[in-house]
């Protein structure tokens, strides 16, 4: 069995034991590695550490059990998670919110929001003051904003100020530059809900380089699940932060554009405008 074959069978591992305690001594142990080899291959082949993989998974048991459970602190231990204050030390990186917020909807979080017209339509950018929760594309300003209040029903949406918050105008800044041709990478802050999964699809996404596709077929065999081509459509059609997570780079391995939530037109125009502002070899 080669290393890459280890990690996947260990990826379902913890996926199915994420409520055990993990450590990476036992995960190794589990696989045949050392702690230094699989901590080096499993981030270089999932995109995040084992660590990282172990509390998403926990995460994703948590949001689940948050539904049903009689209370927060049930689920919380249902969930794998020795403490509450654990899970509220890293509800900013995993959760996007506190998980009692979650249970209700994302009551008493405020998203702050803006328009843009940029050259390929326009643009509605949402945030919390952790990060962008929302970037997506539109054909009206009063749709775009039906749409945010869907994805979050119990959260107060606050339109931009003006003068604007500094990190606010940043952010909206170097996405205008990127669509501009300016700004080749975006490294801006995200605060978006996400399965594991989902999380190693758009971590990896991330990696393709400007103005370059790939396949679905060939994300899924970057990921190491090459039978995983479907589930990773699927990934880049739940994406709600367009652009920063760049879906409009996979496409279909016949080299037709596929499927994207604001329109092929929309996903070749940005395609076409990444490889017209490549700098030439």
């Amino acid at each position: 069995m080669t290393t890459e074959d280890r990690i996947q069978e260990l990826c379902r591992f913890i996926e199915a034991h994420g409520d055990e305690t993990l450590t990476l001594q036992v995960l190794a142990e589990r696989v045949g590695l050392s702690p230094f080899h699989l901590q080096r291959r499993f981030k270089a082949l999932v995109g995040v550490t084992p660590k990282e993989y172990v509390e998403a998974c926990r995460v994703r048991r948590l949001k689940t059990s948050l539904r049903s459970a009689s209370g927060v602190t049930d689920a919380v231990y249902e969930a794998g998670f020795g403490s509450s204050s654990r899970v509220y030390e890293r509800a900013d990186t995993r959760l996007g919110m506190t998980p009692r917020q979650y249970r209700r909807g994302g009551e008493k979080l405020q998203i702050t929001y803006t328009t843009i017209l940029t050259p390929v339509g326009l643009m509605m950018i949402g945030a919390t003051d952790r990060g962008l929760c929302f970037i997506q594309f539109g054909e009206d300003g009063e749709a775009l904003r039906a749409m945010l209040a869907a994805e979050y029903p119990a959260a107060g949406l606050v339109p931009m100020p003006d003068p604007p918050h500094p990190d606010f105008a940043q952010w909206v800044e170097r996405l205008t530059e990127h669509l501009a041709g300016g700004r080749s990478r975006l490294e801006l802050p995200l605060d978006i809900q996400a399965t594991a999964f989902q999380m190693r699809v758009w971590n990896y996404l991330q990696t393709i380089p400007y103005g370059e596709v790939q396949s679905y077929g060939e994300v899924a065999a970057g990921l190491g699940e090459p039978k995983s081509s479907r589930a990773v459509a699927r990934a880049c059609a739940t994406n709600r932060v367009a652009l920063v997570i760049p879906c409009h780079r996979v496409i279909r391995g016949t080299g037709e554009m596929g499927g994207y939530r604001w329109g092929i037109a929309r996903k070749r125009t940005i395609l076409d405008r990444e490889r017209s502002f490549r700098p030439k070899p």
